[in-house]
């Protein structure tokens, strides 16, 4: 799963608050044990001392060395044990347990090169929270209604617009509880106020929620961030424009209500041509159909959307209209 450098660079920087945290808090647990129970800092000290005579023991030759660390040890474990006595006795389980915050990695992050569980967690939680801000809501798909399409056959489909989202719906509840970093496709095509920001929103949280790196953006914000990273270059523009090619998923919301141009279209053809041929997911809403997409952008465009896309046509009546009404 293929998290961002900023998400990872969050991540990490919590991990790392939460070690300083809990190497902290073990100080002041022992300086506190110190005061309360002298006895304790005498014990450490004396183990200290052990583990330097086991060190010169171990260079010892034959039967004195051997007797020596034998000795060493046993003085150890009384001495450990006078330790966990006395911690019992006094103060409340755990209170001087000064293992590290992750048992695994020692609170790195990794194990070798790998990632560790505790950094990916928290990878996943800022990758969570990363999408709530993108798309502005909590959207989820328990909170999507089927009953603001009519149920009465439309002649133009041969079904009513409900029997139509609801399948609309399962295959997006399908697609971002099945998700995979080689998914395939979707494009999301009608009116406006139909449910595919919202869809998409839902997409956008489920399939974070399970780990996977989402990048959720309005087509208008999209292209300004490619814009900036080609014509006004930083280190963050560049960062930022990585991202798009680089994520699990990528979710373009509204295309077709951005500003028109050559650099947009010539834009969002090498973006497709990035991901369809690293086969990375997309999923792209648009109130544009296929020939509106080959009049705005180009025929090779429209035709990528159309070959390589699961296409999910929307239907109905504008629900920000009902709402509206009070419907």
């Amino acid at each position: 799963m293929a998290y961002s450098a900023e998400v990872v660079r969050r991540a990490r920087a919590r991990l790392a608050q939460a070690r300083e945290d809990r190497e902290s808090e073990n100080r002041q647990h022992l300086a506190q044990a110190y005061a309360q129970v002298p006895r304790i800092k005498e014990i450490d000290m004396q183990l200290r001392r052990t583990m330097a005579q086991a060190a010169q023991a171990a260079f010892l030759q034959g039967t004195d060395g051997r007797e020596l660390l034998e000795q060493v040890r046993e003085e150890n474990l009384q001495l450990q044990r006078e330790r966990a006595g006395l911690a019992a006795e006094y103060f409340e389980e755990g209170f001087l347990d000064d293992s590290p915050i992750c048992e695994v990695c020692g609170g790195s992050g990794y194990v070798g090169t790998t990632m560790c569980e505790c950094l990916r967690e928290l990878c996943r939680q800022e990758q969570k929270k990363e999408v709530s801000i993108l798309s502005g809501s909590k959207e989820t798909f328990n909170q999507f209604r089927l009953d603001y399409y009519p149920d009465r056959v439309d002649p133009k489909y041969g079904a009513s617009p409900r029997t139509i989202m609801e399948r609309n719906f399962q295959s997006c509840r399908r697609y971002a509880l099945t998700f995979t970093p080689h998914a395939g496709n979707l494009l999301f095509v009608g009116g406006t106020g139909l449910g595919k920001t919202f869809l998409s929103a839902c997409i956008a949280r489920a399939v974070a929620d399970r780990g996977y790196s989402v990048v959720y953006e309005s087509a208008a914000h999209l292209f300004g961030k490619l814009e900036q990273a080609k014509f006004s270059p930083s280190e963050e523009a560049r960062r930022e424009a990585s991202r798009f090619t680089e994520c699990d998923l990528l979710i373009v919301d509204d295309l077709g209500t951005e500003m028109p141009g050559q650099f947009v279209t010539a834009a969002l053809y090498s973006l497709l041509n990035d991901r369809l041929l690293g086969n990375l997911p997309m999923v792209i809403s648009t109130n544009l159909n296929l020939e509106e997409l080959s009049r705005r952008y180009s025929p090779q465009i429209a035709s990528r959307l159309h070959g390589s896309f699961q296409r999910l046509t929307f239907v109905g009546e504008d629900i920000r209209v009902l709402k509206n009404r009070g419907i």
